[in-house]
């Protein structure tokens, strides 16, 4: 007889279109101007829009959390390190 196993990982890489589907982590200051004005923001991901969803609604975007877990220089660092690789 042959044994099934479930596999529980979670799958964290981010596909074309998923950004729509998370919350993600945006300076504050510029949040409130975004949803009073409708000026676009940049999330931490790189993912620019318009803010209009409750953001509770959703879970929150694993790229955002990442950067934003590495604090400040945590993230100038990376974003210098992806700036002379591309």
């Amino acid at each position: 007889m042959s044994e099934t196993k479930l596999d529980e990982r979670t799958d964290a890489r981010i596909d074309e279109g998923d950004h729509e589907r998370f919350s993600h982590y945006v300076d504050k200051s510029k949040l409130t101007e975004a949803y009073v004005v409708g000026t676009p923001v940049i999330a931490l991901c790189g993912k620019v829009w318009v803010p209009s969803r409750d953001p509770k609604r959703f879970p929150i975007c694993p790229e955002c959390k990442r950067l934003y877990d590495l604090g400040p220089e945590g993230r100038r660092l990376e974003w210098d390190r992806r700036s002379r690789e591309g």
